[in-house]
Formats: structure tokens, sequence, C-alpha cells
């Protein structure tokens, strides 16, 4: 057993690959803006935008707390459900639904989130990394929150002009 993987060996992987997955995020967030009909989830995405450029520090901070320097892991999860979404934009152009798709690529994407911080908020705790665990807190928290945003705007006004 030479090559014994540990929990904080898990983190780390899963610390690169949210990391990754959030630089991507922030690329494609200007993009679902400019497609978006809705002046309220044109706002949102660019608000968010905003957000995920304070998660990224935060994750910055994560880094250097455990002595790694700040480096992605190519994400393919992210990349697909981000390629769904630009699939929508392209598919939907114009078209009554284009929001509501766009809404639902978008909640696709925070249950990613919501997953890999979660994790990584319970990992942190099992490692006693409590600094950590207080930032992962917080983006955990505007990611369940960004979810709820995004299913008020679906609820109120997009799916129903999608119908």
């Amino acid at each position: 057993m030479a090559n014994e993987k540990t929990l904080d060996d898990l983190f780390l992987e899963t610390l690169k690959d949210i990391y990754y997955a959030e630089k991507q995020i922030l690329k494609n967030l200007p993009k679902m803006a400019k497609a978006a009909q809705s002046d309220k989830l044109k706002a949102g995405f660019e608000q968010h935008a905003e957000e995920t450029e304070g998660q990224i520090e935060r994750l910055e901070q994560i880094f250097e707390m455990i002595g790694k320097a700040p480096r992605g892991k190519t994400c393919d999860a992210i990349l697909g459900i981000l390629e769904e979404g630009k699939e929508i934009m392209s598919d939907f152009k114009g078209a009554p639904a284009l929001d509501a798709g766009l809404t639902a690529a978008a909640q696709a994407v925070e249950h990613y989130e919501i997953a890999r911080y979660g994790t990584l908020k319970t990992w942190a705790q099992q490692l006693g990394m409590n600094d950590a665990v207080k930032l992962l807190d917080q983006t955990l928290s505007e990611e369940i929150a960004t979810d709820k945003k995004l299913t008020q705007v679906a609820e109120a006004s997009v799916n129903q002009k999608a119908a």
C-alpha cells in the first residue's frame, strides 16, 4: 500500500475540481446574461458573476491555508452542464422558451456547486479545517440562495412566457 490516498488527498482533488468549475462558470455567465431576454434573469446572471469572483477568491484562500498553489483540474461534469446551456442558447435563440431553458441550465450548475461545496464543507469539518469550513459555508449559502432566486424567476415569469 505504497500510495494510500487519504481524505486530505480527496479534499484537494475536489477543491481543484470546483476551482476549475468556478472559472468556467465565470466565463459563461456573461454569455448567459447576454442571451437572456428577461431583465430580471439578465441581472441575476450579472450579479452571480460578481458573486462567483468572490467564491474563486475564497477557494484561493483555502488553497493557501493548506499550502497548495491554486490550480484547477479539468471538470468534465461542469463542461457537460455548460455545454447543455450553450445548446439551449443556440437552439432556442429568440424563442419564448429561451429564458426557461437558461434558468434550468443555470439551476443544473447551481445544483452541481451545491453538491461540491456541501461535500467539501463536510470533509473540511472532518479534517479540522475550521477556517475552510467557514469559507465553504459562506459559498454554499450563496449557491443555495442563487438556486432559490432562479426558482422564483422561473415560477414568477419565464415558465409562463415559455408556455
